[in-house]
């Protein structure tokens, strides 16, 4: 998302170096201690709303902006090898998992009290927050496949942040199964 922040800003030139240095620091902790620790490790840190919504909160960090993903939060990813069996009737394990996970979405959809009830118990959200997470968030109703452009979109700001090359990556060749 960093990127895409620079990106917005146009702050990126693939013939230059990037704006910022990215340190990898794992996990939401890590992250909050390294802009609270003297010196600090980081200058900032981007990570989704809801979750950091209760350290800003409670002032252990400070929110200064939002910027919006131009891509979905999630993508599934199989080994080619179970890729390529399952287009040839080999592997259904692929198939099972998407029908599976579509039920799941949808069950989740159906009782959202239920879905209320397991965010604010093991995602450490709030009941209010977690509604409105609900409220704000989009599921796919079918799980299987990939839009070509979604991905095309991605490679774009990769490729100006130079973090990949800028020949031979393009969007249909990293796609196993597109979107019908």
């Amino acid at each position: 998302m960093g990127f895409v922040l620079a990106d917005n800003n146009g702050w990126l030139n693939p013939t230059s170096s990037p704006p910022f240095e990215t340190i990898p620091l794992q996990t939401f902790a890590n992250l909050r201690n390294a802009v609270n620790s003297k010196p600090p490790v980081a200058d900032f840190f981007m990570w989704e709303h809801f979750t950091s919504k209760r350290y800003y909160t409670n002032k252990s960090i400070k929110k200064i902006g939002e910027i919006y993903t131009p891509w979905s939060s999630w993508k599934i990813v199989a080994r080619t090898e179970l890729l390529e069996s399952s287009t040839n009737d080999g592997d259904e394990r692929l198939e099972d998992m998407f029908r599976a996970i579509d039920k799941g979405v949808k069950y989740f959809r159906e009782n959202v009290e239920e879905s209320v009830d397991y965010i604010s118990s093991e995602l450490d959200y709030s009941r209010e927050d977690a509604r409105e997470w609900l409220g704000t968030v989009e599921f796919a109703d079918r799980v299987r496949g990939v839009e070509e452009g979604v991905v095309g979109r991605t490679i774009e700001v990769l490729k100006k942040a130079g973090v990949i090359k800028a020949e031979g990556v393009e969007a249909e060749g990293m796609i196993g199964i597109k979107s019908d």
